[in-house]
């Protein structure tokens, strides 16, 4: 914690004696020696305007609590702030009608807040309540910002701050016709807000009209803390529909086209939790009304990487049926996207990849998204985020989607083949995005032109991986489209050579397909040892192996099970 220096001490000794003589001047002597003090650089605070006092009659108790908390200040302030003395003398000067005693319990308060790194124990919670109702401006000021400063040190329980009554007089003032006081007031409900509770009692309180007008205000600092509020209080779905009803979404649109970086994020993402809401799309989105989706468009060039990756996430939240998807690639969204992909921002490159995956369901889309530009920024980010999952799986996810367009070819030529198998190598087996790459592959191992690719890039350390992958049957799907590959590989030399130094593990996972329960595995199992069987050297092993023998204990099962389907169909139609 700070300590008042010198100059301030003097003057604070010299005030001491000014209020033992008990002059009628007590309370313009107050003033001016606070005023003194909050303009010193040990403070730090800043410099506010003097104006003159009335002179109220000042209550004995009062003058007793103002000696007293001024010798305290002097004496024991840097050791003891929130002793019970003090928290006395806080709430008499709080509650006083006196103007200047208020504000030498604010500006108390204020020091603390500015230098104080621990806990604020509630009961000094309720001196705030009279602060926060005091008349005077500079009272309001410096209470309202010690108390988002506490808030945001996180040395007052925000929920406590609500349930000590608290959000009354804050939302008060936000009525305000200072600034500063709106300014403090919005960073308090922002802060408040981010408790699901208080968002709830906010609601409840008739929060949001206030804030929504403030979100228009000429002052940056207001606008940004009354669009911050807003945005925290959009996690609560009552809130949302609340603010649909305001006309609040049209605001917020507007406030997408701000100058201000940090209100162009807040209102963005404050539409993305909207938006994650179908419900609200109709009201979003009106019919031949494109100034959203267009603004959002153009969010995503923001030298800002918040701003362009919230506009992705409230663009994929839009994109839930194929109208608006046609509306994002008809005004040009691919582009962008594709530059968004080399993006220095891990959550720009994600939220960019998770559109495009979106975009990649629909057919209407797939043969405008296969395209070369996109092929290739693809396959450099798997290059060069190998191990990231997201990218990944959602890279993985859209090839797939895109080997049902037209314009498949282009993805056997493109670097995204590559790219797929060597994130193999790297992904880990726990991992869902090696279920997406391998799923993928194996959609692209069923055209030639893919699979002889394939083939080309295939080496030893790929075919190990594959048939250890293959092997792998606590995780079915990556194993059942591992040896899948394998099978469809089977026909070229090359990929011969290379399975032949993985002979055993090979017979080992076939073993267990053959006494897999799913059919899809026993079927899979057989078409691949029938066709390693054409090869002396497999063929030998399955000899050895007394592989036929476990293909006739599969036949068996598979005659018996026959014999039971054509007597059940024999009752039904009997």
């Amino acid at each position: 914690m700070g300590q008042l220096c010198g100059r301030c001490m003097q003057l604070l000794r010299d005030f001491i004696g000014f209020v033992q003589r008990m002059s009628s001047d007590l309370v313009q002597g107050i003033k001016e020696c606070l005023t003194l003090i909050s303009n010193c650089s040990c403070l730090k605070q800043n410099s506010s305007k003097n104006r003159q006092l009335y002179k109220p009659i000042l209550q004995p108790h009062e003058r007793v609590t103002a000696q007293e908390f001024l010798q305290h200040i002097e004496t024991d302030f840097e050791m003891s702030p929130l002793e019970k003395d003090p928290l006395e003398a806080l709430r008499t000067l709080s509650f006083s009608e006196n103007p200047g005693l208020q504000q030498s319990a604010a500006l108390y308060y204020l020091h603390m807040s500015q230098h104080m790194n621990i806990p604020l124990p509630v009961e000094h919670l309720e001196p705030f309540y009279a602060l926060l109702r005091s008349a005077d401006l500079e009272v309001q000021q410096m209470s309202s910002l010690s108390l988002v400063n506490f808030l945001l040190e996180g040395n007052i329980d925000k929920e406590l701050v609500v349930q000590m009554g608290l959000l009354e007089p804050i939302l008060d003032l936000l009525e305000s016709e200072d600034p500063t006081v709106q300014c403090n007031s919005c960073a308090c409900i922002m802060t408040l807000a981010v408790s699901e509770s208080n968002r709830e009692a906010i609601g409840a309180a008739r929060g949001v009209t206030p804030l929504l007008s403030l979100a228009n205000s000429y002052d940056p600092r207001v606008q940004q803390n009354a669009v911050g509020a807003i945005l925290n209080l959009t996690q609560s779905e009552k809130i949302q529909q609340v603010l649909c009803k305001e006309g609040a979404l049209p605001v917020l649109a507007l406030l997408l086209e701000s100058p201000d970086s940090e209100v162009q994020y807040y209102s963005c993402a404050a539409l993305s939790n909207v938006a994650a809401n179908v419900q609200h799309h109709k009201v979003l989105l009106r019919p031949s009304d494109r100034f959203l989706l267009r603004t959002l468009i153009s969010l995503l060039s923001s030298s800002v990487d918040k701003v362009s990756s919230q506009a992705c996430v409230c663009l994929r939240n839009l994109a839930t049926s194929v109208d608006i998807q046609a509306v994002m690639v008809a005004e040009n969204v691919l582009p962008q996207l594709c530059s968004l992909l080399a993006s220095g921002s891990e959550d720009v490159r994600r939220a960019s990849i998770a559109l495009l995956w979106i975009l990649s369901q629909h057919p209407p889309n797939q043969d405008t998204l296969a395209c070369a530009e996109l092929l290739q920024s693809l396959g450099m980010l798997l290059a060069a985020h190998k191990t990231d999952p997201v990218i990944v799986g959602h890279t993985a996810c859209i090839i797939k989607n895109l080997c049902l367009s037209k314009n498949r070819q282009r993805i056997t030529e493109s670097c995204c083949v590559e790219g797929l198998l060597q994130t193999m190598l790297l992904t880990d087996t726990q991992e869902d995005s090696l279920h997406y790459v391998t799923s993928c592959l194996a959609e692209l191992a069923k055209q030639e032109g893919a699979m002889l690719h394939m083939v080309q890039w295939m080496d030893e350390p790929l075919t190990r991986c594959l048939v250890r992958l293959a092997g792998q049957l606590e995780h079915p799907e990556p194993s059942f489209h591992a040896a899948f590959i394998i099978q469809h590989m089977i026909s070229h030399e090359k990929m011969m050579l290379l399975w032949k130094y993985h002979i055993e593990e090979i017979q080992a996972y076939l073993k267990n397909f053959l006494t897999h329960q799913e059919v899809r595995f026993q079927q899979l199992g057989i078409s691949t040892l029938c066709r390693l069987q054409a090869d002396p050297d497999f063929s030998l092993a399955f000899r050895k192996s007394q592989m036929a023998k476990l293909l006739d204990q599969v036949r068996q099962q598979t005659e018996e099970t026959q014999e039971l389907l054509r007597a059940a169909m024999c009752h039904e139609d009997s």
